[in-house]
């Protein structure tokens, strides 16, 4: 590429020989202008790499994406079905729900993200359905689930209960059998940053209350990944459903 000098007052042109023998010549200013979209556009993805949450994944089986990372810990450390800081698991034909809500919760260690299990507060036996949209498990006809459990690798934490209450985070993790407080988040150690809908959320990660339509962030850890908001909506039988939030067959 070859840049003439002009003259006072004359327009400069870039000249780019293009491979057949021909010159094409360029305005000066479109080039300026190319490398600044270029360079623009570079730092576009830069900066939207950098933030905590990636492109949403597809929907998963309840209609939330799906969180496409590792498991924080292995469904499998849930109780074995005697009751769990006052709550039961219920087998199916006992699963009749006056209260159901959903909670949304990111986990990011070291400002990785981790995921809850599907099957987490589900005893086993369980039974795991691989749809088309994703992963789903629910208790087998010899299982039960607890009031607080999760279905799908999404994030949502399943309220269903037979009558209206107050439930923490805490009573969760007591279920799923794994340690939270300020300095651990399951097998994660370090200090525990946490959110509640956007705010931060002083004292004890035990004690977050699970609200409806709740968004809850843990960091463990550093970097703290800034606070992620999601607006979801949960939809098929586990959206509203008052038996087993099963899909076979829907």
């Amino acid at each position: 590429m070859s840049v003439p000098g002009g003259e006072d007052g004359a327009e400069e042109f870039y000249e780019e020989d293009d491979g057949a023998g021909y010159r094409r010549r360029f305005p000066r200013w479109a080039v300026i202008g190319l490398v600044i979209v270029v360079l623009g556009g570079g730092g576009l993805g830069l900066g939207l790499g950098l933030t905590g949450r990636s492109t949403p994944a597809p929907s998963g089986p309840e209609g939330v994406p799906v969180q496409n990372v590792p498991d924080l810990a292995p469904a499998s450390t849930t109780a074995s079905g005697a009751p769990v800081d006052g709550i039961t698991c219920r087998p199916t034909m006992d699963q009749a729900a006056t209260f159901h809500i959903h909670d949304h919760v990111d986990i990011f260690v070291n400002g990785q993200q981790r995921r809850l299990p599907a099957g987490a507060g589900i005893a086993a036996p369980r039974l795991a359905e691989h749809l088309t949209t994703g992963l789903f498990v629910d208790n087998a006809p010899s299982g039960c689930l607890y009031w607080l459990h999760v279905h799908s690798n999404d994030g949502i934490i399943h309220i269903e209960a037979p009558h209206k209450g107050s439930f923490t985070l805490g009573q969760f993790f007591d279920i799923w059998g794994q340690p939270l407080s300020s300095d651990q988040v399951g097998p994660a150690r370090g200090t525990v940053v946490a959110f509640l809908d956007g705010r931060a959320f002083h004292g004890n990660p035990r004690n977050i209350p699970l609200l409806p339509q709740g968004v809850i962030q843990l960091d463990v850890g550093t970097p703290v990944v800034p606070f992620q908001p999601i607006q979801f909506k949960v939809t098929g039988l586990c959206g509203a459903g008052t038996l087993n939030c099963s899909t076979s067959g829907s």
